[in-house]
């Protein structure tokens, strides 16, 4: 039996279906070893970073299973994402099933298709250690920065704060936004309403013999002149020109443009396109078959297979008509000098999938994306639309109007992509015709706007402009930055938050290189390099930790605190220093001014915050049980913490009638971060879990139990058994 390791469930379910009985397909589900989270996890050593890597406790039973299977198999395949993470998660896998990088077969597609595995698997490769030591050279730079700086920002600012490599350029960015909206000083100016007869509104480009732009007509009293003017002249037709224009589709989506397009058009957050498209990407069963149903959707390449051109040239002449298609297939390139040409750009794997067809088989946010993907990349195959635009120069003694037209002679690739632009019809006029007036000329007083925030889809443009990240980490920037509470997002504009604003200004001056973008994209383009083989990933670990922890150590000395501290007129109880007002994690408390030297704290009615001691031992060390509090409420701790860190909720369990459907044991009610969910009193021998309350009733198709739920705003019972999916109402 051969084995191939992948990455995801959905991937592994893909594959399996594509290859039949000799093969046997695992997912690692995601990284099999990293660094740990409790410690900093790199070793310097005679001028070497020596990465600490561990499996991970998530990860611990996966991995074993993956061991013994990989002990058995006549032959592995590693068949993990094919950029530089799944790369080294490819190399994680290796080291743990004992198989060196350089010998093992690592196979590489760009699409999960039937073709693209067999001949993949055909044509294997092996690791490549220099995108793996990109990919290192990333990860302990970014804990390097992570684990060293986020506890100085946390000393000096806030307790809990944290700072990223990438982040933090990001962050600056979106600050800088700020800044310059807040200096904005709005700028008067005046347009004037100019309407002939047949509504027909013109513009005005020149008055006694000067140009007129934008802010020409910067205050009343000259509007009202030229308004008083024109009232009294007589306006000719003085030129009537036609000119062709064509308009050229736009390339392929790559990840970028495609988070940015998904936002603007279907509104859907960059972070949930990813997570839709990999979907797409895994494979979506249609019918009887699954398939990937796009291709790899992180890619920073506009590349097409010349199969894939084929099949979309044949499709369109024969849907759309000849006409519809160019002479030659249309090549895109991208302006990114780091793309990685050997990827495509995103594209469906099938032309003859089209969207109208497999509708059913895709929820609804599925078929949307792909329905964008999909006339996307047909559309970028066919020919130009083209436009007969109309221009008509109006003129008097002292003025010069144009009055503007346009009407679509063909639709090329609009045709595709369901769109017909609003053709603008002008009546028949002719050459030295007399305009009437069809108004009264007026004016209108404006004021210049701020420049807009950012949202989503316009911050990723600007990322990707400025260099900063590369297409797999757009998404998780952005959410990261949700997460730390740097910023908001508030009618699809990020806002950033007050602490934002301390972070950025305390880095601006003690760690300049850290939110510069150029050294975070110079940064980018020398992990590049190490994927290319033209520089050493120690070296440039070197160059960077040495005057980094220079910093570091300074901005320990010479960082002022930036912490909320108000002075009172009370005195410390404990060793007569004066009393002041902090701010902590859960909201104003009193503490001795001279902290940490003496460590007296009140809550901010004055009473001295004492450790309320449970009734309740610990069940794992014995010790008491005290009362802490956290941002859901009260629960119970254990008081030897941190040596053990046992935790108990305040609240008694709340038991169901209906037993666990697995080991007939208690089912009770519990909450989480996430909300409420039920499970078994026997966890963790069972450790049966579900979203929803479990009942006594019997599914009708499968005899496995139903639990009761919300569908489409009704009470239903629906199947646990989610290969069953049987629903039924209330």
């Amino acid at each position: 039996m051969n084995l191939i390791i992948v990455e995801s469930p959905a991937k592994a379910k893909t594959i399996k279906n594509f290859l039949g009985s000799g093969y046997e397909v695992i997912a690692s589900k995601g990284h099999i070893r990293d660094l740990p989270k409790s410690t900093f996890g790199i070793k310097i050593e005679d001028g070497k970073f020596v990465p600490q890597y561990c499996v991970g406790k998530d990860s611990k039973e996966i991995a074993k299973q993956i061991q013994a299977k990989a002990k058995t198999a006549k032959k592995i395949f590693i068949a993990t994402d094919e950029d530089r993470e799944g790369e080294a998660i490819g190399y994680h896998i290796a080291k743990i099933i004992k198989q060196n990088e350089d010998t093992i077969p690592r196979i590489v597609f760009h699409e999960i298709t039937k073709t693209a595995i067999n001949n993949a698997i055909s044509n294997p490769q092996f690791i490549d250690m220099n995108q793996v030591n990109a990919q290192q050279a990333r990860r302990l730079l970014d804990r390097i920065v992570g684990y060293k700086l986020s506890p100085l920002l946390s000393s000096k600012i806030q307790r809990g704060l944290s700072a990223g490599r990438v982040q933090s350029s990001a962050l600056k960015i979106i600050i800088d936004k700020q800044r310059e909206i807040d200096a904005f000083k709005p700028v008067e100016y005046h347009t004037i309403n100019v309407v002939f007869k047949d509504s027909l509104e013109v513009n005005l480009v020149e008055y006694a013999g000067k140009k007129i732009d934008k802010l020409t007509i910067n205050n009343q009293e000259f509007a009202d002149e030229i308004v008083d003017v024109m009232q009294k002249q007589e306006y000719i037709i003085d030129n009537i020109e036609f000119k062709t224009k064509k308009t050229k589709p736009s390339a392929p989506f790559m990840t970028s443009t495609l988070q940015q397009t998904a936002s603007s058009m279907i509104g859907m957050s960059p972070r949930r396109t990813m997570s839709i498209a990999q979907k797409l990407y895994e494979g979506i069963k249609i019918g009887k078959e699954t398939t990937g149903l796009i291709t790899y959707m992180r890619t920073d390449s506009l590349n097409i297979a010349k199969e894939a051109i084929t099949f979309a040239r044949d499709y369109i002449k024969s849907e759309f008509g000849a006409n519809y298609l160019p002479s030659s297939p249309r090549v895109y390139t991208t302006k990114n000098s780091s793309a990685q040409e050997a990827h495509e750009a995103i594209r469906p794997t099938r032309i003859d999938l089209e969207p109208s067809k497999i509708s059913q088989y895709l929820k609804p946010e599925e078929a949307k994306l792909y329905q964008l993907i999909y006339q996307r990349f047909v559309a970028s195959q066919m020919s130009d639309a083209s436009f007969l635009n109309q221009t008509i120069t109006i003129k008097s003694d002292k003025t010069i109007l144009k009055l503007n037209g346009r009407k679509m002679e063909f639709d090329g690739f609009y045709k595709v992509l369901n769109i017909r632009d609003k053709d603008k019809l002008l009546p028949a006029l002719d050459k030295n015709q007399i305009m009437v007036l069809q108004n009264k000329i007026s004016s209108t007083k404006n004021f210049t706007q701020p420049p807009p925030k950012y949202s989503e889809a316009s911050l990723i443009k600007a990322l990707e402009s400025k260099g900063i990240g590369r297409p797999s980490t757009y998404a998780p920037t952005i959410s990261i930055l949700q997460a730390r509470d740097y910023i908001e997002l508030e009618n699809k504009q990020i806002n950033p938050t007050e602490i934002a604003i301390k972070v950025i200004k305390v880095l601006e001056e003690h760690f300049a290189n850290i939110v510069d973008c150029n050294f975070t994209a110079n940064m980018e383009k020398e992990l590049d390099d190490i994927a290319q083989n033209k520089k050493d990933w120690q070296q440039i670990l070197v160059e960077f930790y040495d005057p980094f922890i220079k910093k570091i150590d300074d901005g320990k000395q010479n960082i002022k605190s930036q912490k909320v501290v108000k002075m009172t007129d009370e005195i410390c109880p404990d060793c007569g220093e004066p009393i002041v007002i902090r701010k902590g994690r859960f909201g104003e408390f009193k503490s001795c001014s001279t902290y940490p030297k003496c460590k007296f704290t009140a809550n901010i009615s004055g009473d001295k915050k004492e450790i309320v001691v449970s009734d309740k031992k610990c069940d794992k060390c014995g010790k008491d049980m005290v009362v802490k509090k956290s941002r859901n409420g009260e629960f119970l701790a254990c008081s030897g913490y941190p040596k053990c860190k046992n935790t108990q909720s305040l609240t008694p369990d709340v038991k169901l009638d209906t037993p666990c459907p697995k080991c007939g044991g208690d089912l009770i009610e519990k909450k989480s971060k996430r909300g409420v969910f039920y499970g078994c009193k026997n966890y963790p021998d069972c450790k049966f879990l579900s979203k929803f309350p479990i009942t006594n009733t019997k599914c009708d198709k499968c005899d496995d139990i139903m639990a009761k739920r919300v569908f489409k705003n009704k009470d239903i019972l629906e199947c646990i058994n989610s290969k069953c999916k049987n629903r039924v109402d209330v």
